[in-house]
């Protein structure tokens, strides 16, 4: 049976450092921008420049690494019997 998880991220103290995407042992968080400015996935707009971070709720393993890197405690994890409805990429947005 696949475990998926779900990542929850606070988009208005978030700021997109990166260190949840660097401490990922498992690659399931990708940082990334989009220009122009695009409305699929968009995490946050700096200076016309979407920054988009990509979950990959396949790859999660449920580990907190994120959460732990995260230095704003803005991250947290849902597994399966705690899971919100989640948007494409597999993250919520609280």
């Amino acid at each position: 049976m696949c475990m998926a998880f779900a990542v929850h991220i606070n988009l208005e103290r978030c700021t997109g450092c990166g260190n949840c995407v660097v401490a990922c042992p498992v690659n399931a968080l990708e940082l990334f921008t989009i220009d122009p400015v695009s409305k699929d996935k968009i995490y946050q707009v700096r200076d016309g420049v979407s920054v988009s971070l990509d979950f990959k709720a396949e790859l999660c393993a449920g580990c907190g690494v994120c959460v732990e890197a995260c230095p704003y405690d803005v991250i947290s994890l849902a597994g399966p019997e705690m899971r919100s409805p989640v948007g494409r990429s597999g993250i919520v947005h609280s």
